[in-house]
């Protein structure tokens, strides 16, 4: 009953959420004077005929109260709107991009949770150690390491040289996985290690420091003294505990990357939601940007409410109140 509770507070929450990013959105590019949005859509040059069937086509000339109020019922029907330059359904476009961004950060998570958890329980068990420093001199490097940079990079030292000695399975762009799970590897393997290297750095230095702070618990000391291994003391016990910070930087870092991950998506041209959001702000398309911006929101909430109920397994000590 308490679980059933903790679940509709969050869920209430997030709803709140959802409702005041719908509002901020709507506010911000459509609580103006008529004219300047449809300016805005239509171009400068437009005519003041173009502007009045712009004005007609969306609403812009009711009560800003009935404009939120269509807006938000269209939202809540999954009707985003269509694009103002060629007409197509921003639902199309999510539905074309959701999948290589979904690639993209599931495979860079899987691989940034790896090495960072791997890198940092062996650090927080050999603390202070030539590992351990060797391993802060890494994290640090991958931390300082722009994303950008190490992105082109990868093309330039990786995928060039592979493809100029016949390795061409490592390729640009993208490439479903029900096409060849090879060739979508092939596309995807260096934006996954460009994208996790970064990730995988913070992931370390997060779960050694938290690793180290919870082998100092006393309930842990109480474990070696009734001579518990170190190893059943470590994994079952200390490494849960430590996990419950880690998971609420996944929770964060996955939802805000499944709204775009922009610079990773433009550099080998994936074509995600990430680049598809740059050219909708470059070109002004507010149905776009609107969209997109509440997916990203959605993603964020739902990715916080997974991370809120994850606390409990992981930690005893957590209780659902």
């Amino acid at each position: 009953m308490a679980f059933v509770r903790f679940i509709i507070r969050r869920l209430l929450a997030g709803i709140v959420v959802l409702w005041v990013v719908s509002l901020a959105a709507f506010g911000l590019f459509f609580a103006r004077p008529a004219n300047t949005v449809a300016r805005e859509l239509a171009g400068r040059a437009a005519t003041a005929q173009t502007l009045a069937l712009v004005n007609k086509q969306l609403g812009l000339n009711q009560p800003i109260i009935e404009q939120y109020w269509h807006f938000l019922a269209r939202a809540l029907h999954g009707n985003l709107g269509y694009s103002f330059l060629d007409g197509e359904s921003v639902n199309t476009i999510l539905a074309q991009d959701l999948p290589r961004t979904a690639s993209l950060v599931v495979g860079a998570m899987v691989l940034w949770l790896i090495v960072g958890l791997a890198v940092g329980i062996l650090s927080a068990t050999r603390a202070r150690s030539l590992f351990d420093r060797l391993a802060t001199m890494g994290v640090l490097g991958g931390i300082s390491m722009p994303t950008f940079v190490l992105g082109q990079l990868l093309l330039i030292g990786v995928f060039l040289q592979l493809n100029k000695h016949g390795f061409t399975w490592v390729q640009d762009g993208y490439e479903g996985p029900s096409q060849s799970i090879v060739g979508w590897a092939g596309h995807m393997i260096l934006p996954w290690i460009t994208l996790a290297t970064v990730s995988a750095a913070v992931y370390a230095r997060l779960s050694r420091g938290s690793l180290i702070d919870t082998l100092g618990e006393d309930y842990i000391r109480t474990a070696r003294a009734k001579g518990l291994t170190e190893r059943r003391i470590i994994f079952k016990h200390a490494v849960r505990a430590a996990l419950t910070p880690v998971v609420s930087q996944l929770g964060i870092d996955v939802g805000t990357l499944l709204g775009g991950v922009v610079v990773t998506e433009t550099v080998f041209s994936l074509g995600g939601i990430g680049q598809d959001s740059v050219q909708a702000v470059v070109q002004g398309n507010l149905p776009v940007i609107i969209g997109f911006v509440l997916i990203a929101a959605l993603f964020v909430v739902v990715a916080n409410l997974i991370v809120d109920m994850a606390y409990a397994l992981l930690d005893p000590r957590v209780r659902i109140t």
